[in-house]
């Protein structure tokens, strides 16, 4: 073998295939560093949201005294807010920095948070929930297209799956925290979980990558014409592609139910069963124990799915039917909640129902990130998100009054109901078009 010379070997780097192979190993490390920065951001935000979340419907219902439709108006003036500022957000992410709308995102996260801990007073809450459903409006969509860009679009889906898998054990070690703190006093989880996000901004701002994002010319970012440019841009992909109108009207049926999940479904428990003695502890404990035992049981499942859900989401045709399967498992695992009737009989559908959503919320969202043009990726994610916001909205007052008139057993009865349109929309998903990526 031909010994080569330091000195040849320095006039080969700068040849133009050297220069290629040289320019491939930069872009790999720049996605590797952006993969292990969404890893961090999932864990983290995972973390602070399992530490808040846990206790969080205990708190109001025990703490500041909410009934079901005051729970429910807490979710409303959030999504609300999301459905006001959604859109302009995204457009901004689309015009701007993808970058920095999620720091700001999370700034703003971080602020609301906190003010729904330290002040138990339901129109305080109110009002910090619109300044939260702000916050998310800058990380939805925006998040979603730093990394299709960071990493590219064939990967975005391991990256999901695993993103998966870490989140849910940093959820772990969260739900234990949350139970520790909540011990001691219930709004101190909200207290540490604010300052978990105002803190991942801040970190966010010295180690988060942007290479892949073009961001309008400066001359046009005074005026308003590129944000129009770009809010036409999504429009027009929306209307070009009969899948994505599916999605945006699936968005608003999950979001009418989950909004009675999310809110009333603690207070169900709460309300409607005896918890099991656990000796000293408080009932609280249950709820942590509720969470893990679900983290557990999504863990272990999804670790043993990955590889053919890796491989089913590169195949449009196949996400849809597993998506079905996964929305009709949802439906009865939701009303097998809603009518259980007893105590572990409800926490077999409920761990149920959310193995499922732990199946198939990553399938899901590769599926709709490999549907848009990157131009306008966290434009049209924005407006998709819309969509769940408005059907929040929509849903949620009627399902509180229905909870606080007739019982929480018929709300969240008629929240699993409104889940079931959303298998037929699969089914005529699954017969749409192929994805962007595959028809290109």
């Amino acid at each position: 073998m031909t010994r080569v010379s330091n000195a040849t070997a320095t006039r080969d780097d700068s040849q133009p295939g050297r220069q290629v192979a040289k320019q491939g190993d930069q872009r790999m490390l720049r996605s590797t560093q952006a993969e292990q920065v969404y890893y961090i951001l999932g864990m983290i935000s995972t973390l602070a949201d399992n530490v808040m979340f846990t206790v969080m419907s205990v708190y109001f219902v025990t703490t500041v005294r909410m009934n079901p439709l005051q729970l429910v108006l807490v979710g409303t003036a959030l999504e609300g807010t999301v459905l006001l500022f959604e859109v302009p957000t995204g457009v901004v992410a689309d015009t701007f920095s993808r970058r920095l709308s999620v720091q700001i995102g999370m700034a703003i996260l971080g602020v609301g948070f906190l003010v729904v801990g330290a002040v138990p007073h339901f129109p305080v809450i109110v009002l910090a929930q619109v300044v939260c459903g702000l916050g998310y409006t800058f990380l939805s969509g925006a998040l979603d297209a730093w990394l299709a860009d960071e990493v590219g679009e064939q990967m975005v889906g391991r990256v999901y799956l695993r993103g998966g898998q870490l989140n849910r054990l940093a959820g772990l070690v969260g739900t234990g925290l949350s139970v520790a703190l909540a011990s001691w006093r219930l709004n101190v989880p909200l207290l540490v979980g604010g300052t978990l996000y105002a803190g991942l901004a801040l970190f966010l701002l010295r180690v988060m990558p942007e290479q892949h994002f073009r961001p309008a010319p400066r001359a046009e970012r005074t005026t308003w014409q590129h944000l129009g440019t770009t809010w036409r841009g999504g429009t027009r992909v929306l209307h070009h592609r009969p899948l994505l109108l599916t999605l945006l009207v699936i968005g608003l049926f999950a979001g009418a139910a989950s909004e009675g999940f999310d809110r009333l479904g603690e207070a169900h428990l709460l309300q409607n069963f005896t918890f099991p003695s656990l000796g000293a502890l408080q009932p609280v404990v249950w709820f942590g124990l509720l969470n893990v035992m679900g983290s557990l049981v999504s863990l272990g499942v999804t670790e043993g799915l990955r590889p053919r859900l890796e491989t089913a989401s590169r195949r449009p045709a196949t996400l849809a039917r597993i998506l079905l399967a996964c929305n009709t498992l949802t439906v009865a695992g939701a009303l097998g909640f809603a009518l259980a009737g007893n105590f572990w009989a409800a926490v077999a559908a409920l761990l149920a129902k959310r193995t499922v959503g732990a199946l198939s919320t990553p399938l899901y969202n590769t599926w709709l990130v490999r549907q848009i043009d990157p131009q306008v990726r966290a434009t049209v994610l924005s407006m998709i998100s819309q969509s769940d916001a408005l059907g929040q909205v929509l849903g949620g007052p009627g399902l509180g009054a229905i909870g606080t008139a007739v019982s929480l057993r018929a709300a969240l009865v008629t929240a699993g109901a409104l889940l079931a349109p959303i298998s037929g929309l699969y089914v005529r998903a699954g017969q749409a078009s192929p994805t962007r990526a595959d028809s290109s």
